[in-house]
Formats: C-alpha cells, sequence, structure tokens
C-alpha cells in the first residue's frame, strides 16, 4: 500500500501542469549489474540470492524511491517481444520466480505507477573481441589489452566489494555515479589503441559496441513524447553512451538516478 500512494502522490506531484510540445522528455538511464549472474561480460559481479527476505526489502526501497520520479514509461535490456511476453506474465501472476534485475526492478516498478507496458529495447550486438586479442599477441601490443582488461578487473572488484558489504541501493548508487560511469567507458577507449594502418580491430570492437547503443538510442527516442518521464534499465556498461544520447537529442533531459536511490 505504500508504495503504491508513494507513486500515486508523485504522479499527481509531476502531472500539474499538462505537458505540451515544448515540454521535455525526461529520462533517467539506470545502470544496474546483473543480479541474476548471468555471466554475460568478460569478467562478472556475483549477486548473492536477490529473493532472499533482506534483499527483498532493499528492492522495496531501491522502488519506493523511483516510484517518486513518477515514471510514464520504463525501458529495459531485453528485446521488445521477451518484455512483451513476460511482463503480462507478471502482471497476471505467472511468471515464475526471476532474480533478473529487469523483473526485479523494471517489471517492480512499471507495475507500482499502474504501467501496461514495458519497453524492451535491446538489440543483438557484435561484440569482435577476439580478433583484437590476436592482433595484440602477434604485434606486441599485448601490454595496451593488458591495461584495457586491468580496468575492467579494477571496476569488477570494486562493484564486487559493494555487493558484498553494502544494500542493493548502495551498489546502484555506486554505478550511476558521474564519475564511475566515465571511469567505466575508459576501456573501450584504450582498446582503440590496438591495431596499425589498414587493420584496426580496437576500433571496429569500439564501432560496433556503438552501434548496439545506436540502435537502442534510436528505440528510445522513438518511443517518447514529449513530457515522458522514462526510466531506462540497462547494464552499467551502457550507460556512458545512453546518457550521451538523452544529453545530445533535443528536446530529452538527463535525470540523474542517485537524486533518488536510497543509500
Amino acid at each position: 500500500m505504500r508504495t503504491i500512494l508513494t507513486a500515486i502522490l508523485a504522479a499527481a506531484a509531476f502531472g500539474a501542469v499538462p505537458s505540451s510540445a515544448a515540454d521535455p522528455v525526461r529520462v533517467m538511464i539506470l545502470g544496474t549489474t546483473h543480479m541474476s549472474n548471468a555471466n554475460q561480460d568478460k569478467m562478472n559481479v556475483s549477486v548473492d540470492d536477490v529473493l532472499t527476505e533482506k534483499r527483498q526489502a532493499e528492492l522495496v526501497a531501491i522502488n519506493d524511491a523511483l516510484a517518486r520520479f513518477a515514471p510514464t514509461e520504463v525501458a529495459v535490456e531485453w528485446p521488445a517481444a521477451l518484455a512483451d511476453e513476460r511482463y503480462a506474465k507478471y502482471l497476471d501472476g505467472s511468471l515464475e520466480p526471476s532474480r533478473n534485475e529487469v523483473v526485479q526492478v523494471g517489471f517492480r516498478l512499471a507495475k507500482t505507477l499502474g504501467l501496461t507496458k514495458v519497453h524492451g529495447i535491446d538489440v543483438d550486438g557484435d561484440f569482435p573481441f577476439e580478433p583484437v586479442e590476436a592482433y595484440a599477441k602477434a604485434h606486441d601490443q599485448t601490454a595496451i589489452l593488458d591495461d584495457a582488461m586491468n580496468l575492467i578487473e579494477v571496476s569488477v572488484a570494486a562493484t564486487q566489494e559493494k555487493v558484498d558489504t553494502g544494500s542493493l541501493g548502495g551498489v546502484l548508487r555506486y554505478l550511476n555515479e558521474p564519475a564511475h560511469i566515465v571511469a567505466d567507458n575508459a576501456f573501450y577507449r584504450v582498446v582503440a589503441k590496438i591495431g596499425g594502418g589498414g587493420e584496426q580491430p580496437g576500433a571496429l570492437l569500439l564501432a560496433a559496441w556503438q552501434k548496439r547503443n545506436l540502435l537502442t538510442c534510436a528505440r528510445l527516442v522513438q518511443l517518447s513524447q514529449p513530457g515522458d518521464r522514462v526510466v531506462v534499465l540497462f547494464g552499467s556498461g551502457h550507460a556512458f553512451l545512453l546518457r550521451q544520447c538523452v544529453t545530445e537529442t533535443p528536446g530529452f533531459e538527463l535525470v540523474e538516478p542517485n537524486d533518488f536511490l536510497p543509500e
């Protein structure tokens, strides 16, 4: 009841003035770790069971905090068809228990606010890392690759420490600090040093990553209308480019998650 009341009061506050074509689209890019331990990345953070009573209480606190933003749309790191199918099951109670952050944060928030749809805006993308490794080994550039991988290792270790010793709200606050987001993106700029002449595997990896995020950006821009308030829930590695999408799109305004997230 408290969660629903929070959402209603927030929606009333934000909705006091009717939207117009001049109203910005306010977008919160909420970077997250993968709570179901999908091991999708080169190095991964291990999250304990978020279905426990302790973690569920933390997720409720996150939900209540995000509801104060009164989102009119929620977008997540799933393909559209999958998000449609599973959110419908979530609403009717037939979805199997899931530790995935899309369900635990995105679906929970959308249901709290009475939203009938969660937008899946993720797309498949290549991540051609093997050519980068091969070129580095063949051209005495392994030190550059080691530097790039060390950046990831340090970031993962710091996030793991937050998970092991703090709350999920604290983890999300850490991942969404602007300085951390910038530092987290440094991996791609270091990898771009790997290559030479007409053979540029580092730049091609960067281009592939940019392409996936640009396609996601397009879907975000296309679903939004003036006056919307959108929460975009994605792996934190995407946050730098998705924030860039928002800040560089006319009529869009970036909202900082840490203005809302609990400790």
